[in-house]
């Protein structure tokens, strides 16, 4: 347990901000260290696909040279995040871009005010990358003319992590969350999520764990695929946000690794307190009249060529920002991660831990507030957590839309349920974990986090057919090899055609077709339920069924809804024929016209289009049980080319050393000039995996090119 650290500081805090934005001015290093010194000390290995494993004999080494290679690779990408950070985007942007400055301007004077309480190795780490940023811009200053001057330290990288919730912020949180539960609900939308397992020993034909990390984000995501070595501390392999350190979602050291899928906790409460009419800019709690905080900010904007500048004042309460003012209430969002600072220590600390203990004993700093973890590990163990910081509220939740009354301090949350209370499996008889975005109640099938163990705030059951395919992939007792793992992971099944294909097929047969209809049901009958590049039949299964959701919303779409207590076989069967035909002509009309014909492979007009390259590719969207997840956007020519989901793949066995395979499809650069723009894009596209070199010897014997920074 542990209390929530405030967001807004007393008058004698607002001094020590003032003080220490002073005095970053004044300095603008925060080490002894030059950029020069520390590039001497830094070797960067490219091997085969431009992966870069950096070796230096200190952690600020180490990132020094991640912060290069990442400007080689993606240049101005890794340059605006850091401005981003510090608040100041409206001074290259434009007044278009003051709203977030101000929000991001609270939270770089919190990441000021509590950066000496991070440990050192996690100042030398955040310290290492902004030297490493400024060295690449003072060796090649033609490259970003525009950002001559701008000099960058640790509190811009840290700051990176860290968010303070503001008045406006706070408003826009329910309207964001509003539209994103619109976008997923939504069945062909980029589901932000991931698929992760992990196999212990036993279900491995070597004998040592594995763990599968697969997210589903945009393609510009920005993920970053790199190896770091310090001798003795640190040897990770994994993958990087770009213009970031800690962005890291998953990975693996000598002996651990893991892998995220979203969740979507619920991690704050929307607070109604009575204003005391009295007295203005004040509210009534424990029967006292309790003082607004006030506080004024000021932004630079671009103004054409010159600079101009804007104050607005936000208005705080001891529990959070202020959102909203009416009918003599005041409401005040209180969310967990507030104000946090420690989210880069618990990452490096995760990144550096040698068994599960340790892993936990990261896990429980609990600066990281949501996303489920699987973990595997050389020991042996397999483990689980749905990881967040949930508060712990002794009222019911009043959820995303409504605001709890209060008028007692006591009635506010004030802790995080512990780490140790999280829904969380270790090591299952069965030999398995998996999660696909789905709640944690059916992790493993034999083991099952029944939800009346757990507060009624936590998410309640729902195993999703993408969630279907993956249990029915590997709830089982065979072996497998890391490359078994690797073609399963590749699975091209459709799981609802399976569900609801027959009944499909059922209604159109009993209306006893003729000539065109009579070949569309030998096409549909003919489908292997797939979605590789070369079956015949997803698209207009895929096509039928999105026009036939549409219009049975708010109805039941399913002939038998899906049920906790028959996980695995509901949903089934459809609950009306007669739509379901209808929006089958609809369908064919539609592709016709679209493509000149429904008779179309699934590659024929889902495509991948990076660079030069249009290939055809197979996968499709989670929602409709596909496990291969990729999301498309129509391209002028009406195909459709992928824009998300599947794209940063790893698969690693944790033997000595650990093997590995992995995959960034839309590759290591995003320069259309460099060789590694688009050198992954064909190998993904036929479902395959390179192998990762983790060991000094592959490195070596994969090895293109081998440098210092500014020497290359």
């Amino acid at each position: 347990m542990k209390h929530l650290c405030t967001i807004t500081p007393c008058s004698s805090f607002r001094t020590f901000f003032t003080f220490s934005l002073l005095l970053f001015t004044v300095l603008p290093a925060m080490s002894g260290d030059s950029g020069s010194d520390l590039a001497k000390e830094v070797q960067i290995r490219r091997t085969s696909y431009g992966v870069p494993h950096i070796l230096a004999p200190s952690l600020k080494g180490v990132t020094f040279g991640l912060a290069y290679c990442e400007l080689q690779d993606y240049g101005e990408r890794v340059i605006r995040p850091l401005i981003d950070a510090r608040g100041d985007l409206a001074k290259i942007d434009g007044y278009q871009a003051i709203d977030r400055d101000f929000a991001r301007q609270m939270a770089y004077q919190r990441t000021v005010a509590t950066y000496s309480l991070l440990d050192q190795a996690t100042r030398d780490m955040l310290e290492g990358f902004a030297e490493g940023v400024n060295y690449y811009l003072s060796v090649h200053p033609e490259r970003f003319p525009e950002y001559k001057g701008w000099h960058f330290t640790g509190y811009d990288v840290a700051a990176r992590n860290n968010f303070v919730i503001t008045p406006r912020s706070g408003s826009d949180f329910v309207r964001r969350w509003k539209e994103r539960q619109a976008i997923q609900d939504s069945l062909l939308a980029l589901e932000e999520g991931s698929n992760a397992w992990a196999f212990a020993p036993e279900r491995s034909r070597s004998g040592h764990a594995m763990l599968v990390r697969n997210p589903h984000l945009s393609w510009k995501a920005g993920y970053y695929e790199a190896h770091l070595t310090v001798p003795g501390k640190l040897n990770f392999y994994g993958d990087f946000r770009i213009g970031g350190l800690f962005g890291i979602i998953g990975g693996f050291n000598d002996r651990l690794g893991w892998a995220t899928t979203n969740n979507h906790p619920d991690l704050d409460e929307v607070y109604a307190f009575e204003a005391d009419t009295t007295a203005a800019d004040h509210m009534l709690v424990d029967g006292a009249s309790v003082p607004l905080e006030r506080k004024l900010l000021q932004a630079e904007f671009r103004n054409g060529q010159a600079m101009a500048t804007e104050t607005r004042e936000f208005l705080f309460s001891p529990y959070g920002a202020v959102i909203h003012r009416e009918n003599g209430k005041i409401f005040v969002l209180k969310h967990a991660g507030d104000g946090e600072f420690r989210r880069c220590q618990q990452f490096a600390r995760m990144m550096m831990a040698q068994n599960l203990e340790e892993w936990k004993a990261a896990m429980r700093i609990q600066a990281i507030t949501s996303s489920n973890y699987t973990y595997a590990d050389a020991d042996g163990n397999i483990f689980y957590v749905w990881n967040a910081a949930a508060p712990q509220i002794s009222h019911i939740s009043g959820g995303d839309t409504a605001a709890t009354d209060v008028s007692r301090s006591r009635e506010v949350w004030s802790r995080y349920i512990s780490f140790d209370e999280l829904p969380q499996l270790q090591n299952p008889s069965s030999g398995y974990l998996h999660n696909e975005n789905d709640p944690f109640h059916f992790t493993n099938l034999d083991h099952l986090l029944m939800p009346q163990k757990y507060p009624p705030h936590f998410p309640a059951p729902r195993l999703r057919q993408r969630s279907q395919h993956s249990l029915q992939l590997i709830n089982n007792h065979e072996s497998f090899s890391l490359e078994e793992v690797v073609e399963m992971k590749h699975s091209m099944r459709m799981l609802l055609a399976d569900q609801v294909k027959e009944d499909l097929v059922e209604a159109l047969t009993a209306t006893k077709p003729k000539k065109e209809m009579r070949k569309v049901l030998e096409h549909l009958k003919n489908w292997d339920n797939r979605v590789a590049a070369e079956s015949r039949g997803g698209v207009l299964f895929q096509e039928w069924f999105v026009i036939y959701s549409q219009k049975m919303t708010g109805k039941q779409r399913y002939d038998i809804p899906w049920s906790f207590d028959d996980p695995m076989t509901t949903p089934s069967g459809l609950s009306n024929d007669s739509v379901a035909l209808a929006a089958l002509t609809e369908a064919i009309d539609i592709l016709n016209e679209r493509h000149g014909t429904y008779d179309v492979a699934w590659g024929d007009v889902h495509r991948l289009r990076r660079g030069k390259l249009d290939l055809p590719v197979g996968g499709g969207p989670g929602s409709l049980g596909c496990f291969r997840v990729l999301a498309f956007e129509t391209d002028e020519d009406g195909k459709r080319k992928i824009r998300g989901g599947d794209g940063w793949q790893l698969a690693v066995e944790f033997s000595t050393p650990p093997k590995a395979y992995s995959i960034l499809a839309y590759g290591q650069s995003n320069n259309p000039d460099s060789p590694h723009h688009t050198d992954q894009a064909e190998m993904f596209a036929n479902n395959q995996m390179k192998a990762v070199a983790f060991s000094e010897e592959d490195i070596q014997a994969n090895l293109l090119k081998s440098y210092r920074p500014g020497e290359e």
